[in-house]
């Protein structure tokens, strides 16, 4: 999930990336943009709601942007039947 959040300085980074940190589920959580104000996070079960409502609490601005599950691609192992002459 991508989230806009208002980072104008290092510390508002950092308190994003430390609130991000400490909600459930969360594994990564890059921050990028342009001008540096979008965060990604990636976890399993990350309750999106409950993390913007956390951000706004502490940073005043913060929305949801894309919200995306990522599968991954299974990679099925070749199996030996094919005849060799």
């Amino acid at each position: 999930m991508v989230l806009k959040v208002q980072m104008n300085c290092e510390k508002c980074q950092t308190q994003a990336l430390r609130i991000a940190a400490a909600a459930q589920g969360v594994t990564h959580m890059p921050i990028q943009g342009k001008e540096k104000d979008e965060l990604m996070v990636t976890g399993d079960e990350v309750d999106s709601v409950k993390l913007t409502r956390c951000l706004r609490k502490k940073l005043h601005h913060a929305t949801i942007l894309t919200i995306e599950e990522i599968k991954e691609e299974k990679k099925e192992e070749k199996k030996d039947d094919e005849k060799y002459t």
